[in-house]
């Protein structure tokens, strides 16, 4: 783990507990019970999720019946997605600690907002990488101006790197990967979010 993401873990660890109380998204719930619908569709029995959190997620995925991992940069957050009886490991979606072609679908919501443009390409090939062939891959991130950086108003100590994209912006650099076969978007409930929207995507990895 290298300095970036070492205190991208440790500012995550330090609200870990504040993060496993924040009620969930309804909208966001309601996008996981579509993608469960997807999945039972193709009958697909496995999920993995990149950036799992502290469980909230992966709770709903292994009440729906599905096998699953969770993997985070931060330990503590690990710790607590253990205690609702989920699989999840520390790690990194750069260096993913799994075998090739080890799940029928991906998850991940939020997590590649700390991941630079210049770095995405490698990570994206990186999440595919542990999924089987047509496996589909859902992506959810906060909308921006492709703006890049360190947020001078981050209540997390060390301040997290972000980069934002613009629809069109994202839309061009999943569409490198494979098809996406579906994007939606709905706006944020924080009235300090300037505007932003919640962008989710289901990627299908090429066959």
């Amino acid at each position: 783990m290298d300095n970036f993401e070492a205190d991208l873990a440790r500012s995550y660890d330090d609200q870990a507990s504040q993060r496993d109380l924040a009620d969930a998204d309804p909208l966001r719930v309601a996008a996981l019970g579509r993608f469960l619908d997807l999945l039972r569709g193709e009958e697909r029995h496995s999920v993995v999720e990149f950036g799992c959190g502290t469980g909230g997620d992966g709770t709903l995925f292994l009440g729906a019946g599905l096998a699953y991992r969770g993997l985070d940069l931060s330990r503590e957050h690990v710790e607590l997605a253990r205690s609702k009886g989920l699989d999840a490991v520390v790690g990194s979606v750069r260096a993913v600690p799994f075998e090739d072609a080890s799940f029928d679908a991906g998850w991940t919501m939020s997590a590649l907002l700390h991941i630079p443009n210049q770095d995405l390409d490698q990570v994206l090939e990186e999440l595919l990488r542990v999924l089987t062939p047509a496996a589909p891959l859902a992506i959810g991130l906060w909308s921006g101006d492709d703006d890049e950086g360190h947020r001078s108003d981050d209540t997390h100590s060390p301040a997290r790197f972000f980069s934002r994209r613009t629809d069109e912006t994202l839309l061009r650099l999943l569409g490198g990967h494979g098809e996406v076969e579906s994007f939606t978007t709905w706006p944020s409930p924080d009235p300090q979010s300037q505007g932003r929207h919640y962008q989710f995507a289901v990627l299908r990895k090429p066959a």
